[in-house]
């Protein structure tokens, strides 16, 4: 079976962990580790969320006096796919003896005329208070907006329309490679019009959107959302909150989740199961096996009904 794996942010930085260098490393052990089982059996690909590094390298960009301005932010996802490819890779080496693993860089299409330009929603970076974000908004011209522990950065994040390396990626999934790919969503790129040249944008594109794109563009039979929690919960944090097993897309797409947390996960569950009639499912990185064998987590399915 064919399966992309979606790795949150939280994979490789805990909420409230310093961005340090070896807190990340040890927290990839225990992705190879939750994926090592899976990847035995399955083919692989795994994407990966970036929001806590991107912000981190923007923040440092910004006050770098040897700079006369701060990289755009196609360049420090480059960035962020290359050091958090290279984690992974490292550790699968380790936990996947023999196994031919890759991480690619790789870039995702969007339109210059999408609408996210002008409505920046991603959240990147840590999280402030109230007071600090709003110093730095009006120090580095940032947007910010509230986060559910506190204030964090904002930025465009366009839709994934496609990716330049999908048929580069079918090579190495033909040579039995695992691929790590389309990291933080993909580097943003808007194609001339003239030429056909690539150029960067200032965007975040949502990973969890272009990891739906991705399985579909692969032709993948699961797609895999890993998060921090067991599985999706209708009226999360209230006291009616209760966990949803299963859904098909049109259930979950009524769930109304909060559009900086599990929104994104819940749409791009149901886009790739309502476009392809494969399946998906959401929950916590630990129970990955568990979760596409069906003892965890909250599977999205084409169809609920027993004949």
């Amino acid at each position: 079976m064919r399966i992309v794996v979606a790795l949150g942010g939280n994979a490789l930085l805990h909420r409230g962990e310093r961005p340090d260098a070896r807190v990340q490393t040890a927290n990839i052990v225990r992705v190879a580790t939750a994926l090592a089982a899976l990847a035995q059996e399955n083919e692989l690909v795994i994407t990966h969320g970036n929001g806590p590094q991107i912000g981190l390298l923007a923040l440092e960009s910004a006050t770098d006096p040897a700079l006369t301005a701060p990289y755009p932010l196609d360049v420090l996802g480059a960035q962020t796919q290359g050091m958090i490819g290279s984690l992974l890779v490292r550790a699968l080496h380790d936990a996947l003896p023999g196994r031919k693993i890759a991480a690619l860089v790789t870039h995702t299409y969007v339109r210059a005329d999408d609408p996210a330009f002008d409505r920046p929603t991603k959240f990147v970076g840590q999280v402030y208070s109230r007071a600090r974000a709003q110093t730095l908004a009006r120090e580095r011209g940032w947007s910010v907006a509230r986060d559910t522990k506190g204030w964090r950065r904002v930025v465009p994040s366009p839709a994934p329309e496609s990716f330049v390396e999908t048929e580069t990626i079918h090579d190495l999934l033909a040579a039995d490679t695992l691929v790590v790919c389309a990291g933080g969503g993909g580097v943003p790129v808007v194609a001339d019009p003239d030429c056909g040249g690539l150029n960067g944008v200032e965007a975040v594109v949502d990973k969890d959107l272009a990891a739906a794109l991705l399985a579909q563009d692969l032709k993948a039979d699961f797609l895999l959302i890993l998060t921090d929690v067991p599985c999706v919960y209708a009226g999360f944090g209230t006291p009616d909150q209760r966990p949803v097993l299963d859904a098909t897309p049109i259930e979950l797409r009524r769930g109304g989740f909060p559009a900086g947390s599990m929104g994104p996960k819940a749409e791009a569950a149901a886009r790739f199961v309502a476009r392809t009639g494969g399946l998906a499912a959401i929950g916590a990185l630990d129970a990955a096996y568990e979760i596409v064998h069906g003892r965890s987590g909250t599977l999205v399915r084409p169809d609920l009904t027993v004949g």
